[in-house]
């Protein structure tokens, strides 16, 4: 019996590897993985809806779920996780010194909806009192000019975003001052922390108390499906879902090994230890019930910046049969 054939737009990461070199293939499906960073892939699939799956920035997701037809369905598959405290950038002369004194002003963002700065905004709301209407966003391209956003957005009135000129960068903008701070995914190449610094320099102690205190490792991307392929072969999602979870645990074993280091990074052992005392076994947690609260808090982030135009609910956000519990 010959299988479906999918596309499958994603980037290299070791959790998907699997499933790149076909040690995982998901029943049924004949995948053919498209290796693209993550800008080419949301860029291509939110504009021109190129693949069948497609990795997603799980805003850029959520902005989709208000259009009719919703044009995608997600699986509750999270291929980007990433605390973001580290990436609020300011300019050093700015006078900023502590998250109240962006209050008032001029924060770049290379897309408003994405979902980092959608974090970066909730976070600084809730923990530290800067509200997002309190400051003017400014958005084009971090490194490459003329870069627009690439869902058009229709925001409140009280939300304050203009685009820069088409022949500046944001990198450059908070370097020569013309913007006071960034909220983004990519350290801006401007950054040298002397004239561009991070705003909470001992970041990775302040991600740590975030989490003691909320449980929630912020979810950056998703896995969509195009919704008239979903339509077709409803039995895919779980498919996926499945495979997309063997292929995680093959990583999650390969990140025990202590033989030798299956990845570049001298203290991997005291890292993956220190993230699954601290964690759990499962730290990087894909399904829908061990997400509830990050899908929670999330949709009322995403709803404050007037990106969604009602509090969606964690029911509306996949496919049926993906969130159900169920283990591999």
């Amino acid at each position: 019996m010959s299988k479906l054939k999918l596309t499958f737009g994603c980037w290299n990461y070791d959790r998907t590897r699997a499933i790149q070199d076909g040690s995982v293939q998901p029943d049924g499906i004949d995948i053919n993985y498209l290796d693209m960073p993550v800008e080419e892939t949301f860029f291509r699939m939110a504009r021109h809806r190129e693949f069948d799956v497609c990795e997603m920035s799980f805003s850029s997701y959520c902005v989709s779920l208000h259009k009719d037809p919703k044009p995608f369905v997600a699986i509750p598959v999270f291929p980007s996780k990433f605390f973001r405290h580290s990436c609020v950038y300011v300019n050093a002369k700015s006078g900023i010194k502590e998250p109240k004194d962006l209050i008032g002003k001029k924060i770049g963002v290379p897309e408003f909806q994405m979902t980092s700065p959608v974090w970066i905004r909730g976070i600084l709301s809730d923990f530290y009192g800067v509200p997002v209407d309190s400051c003017q966003y400014l958005t084009g391209g971090e490194e490459e000019a003329g870069r627009p956003e690439k869902i058009k957005l229709d925001l409140p009135p009280n939300i304050n975003v203009k685009a820069i000129p088409d022949d500046k960068t944001l990198s450059q903008m908070l370097a020569d001052g013309e913007i006071d701070a960034l909220h983004t995914a990519r350290k801006p190449s401007t950054y040298d922390g002397v004239n561009v610094t991070r705003l909470f320099p001992n970041y990775r102690e302040i991600e740590l108390d975030y989490y003691r205190k909320t449980k929630i490792f912020p979810i950056m991307h998703t896995v969509a499906i195009r919704r008239e392929v979903y339509e077709a072969n409803r039995w895919i999602a779980m498919a996926l879902f499945k495979a997309f979870q063997q292929a995680q645990h093959k990583t999650y074993e390969d990140l025990k090994e202590t033989a030798a280091l299956k990845a570049m990074v001298p203290w991997l052992m005291h890292d993956v230890e220190e993230a699954r005392a601290e964690m759990g076994e499962d730290y990087w947690a894909y399904g829908y019930e061990q997400n509830m609260e990050t899908f929670k808090v999330f949709l009322r982030y995403h709803q404050e910046c007037g990106l969604s135009k009602r509090l969606l609910k964690p029911e509306e956000l996949f496919a049926p049969e993906t969130m159900e519990a169920f283990k591999i």
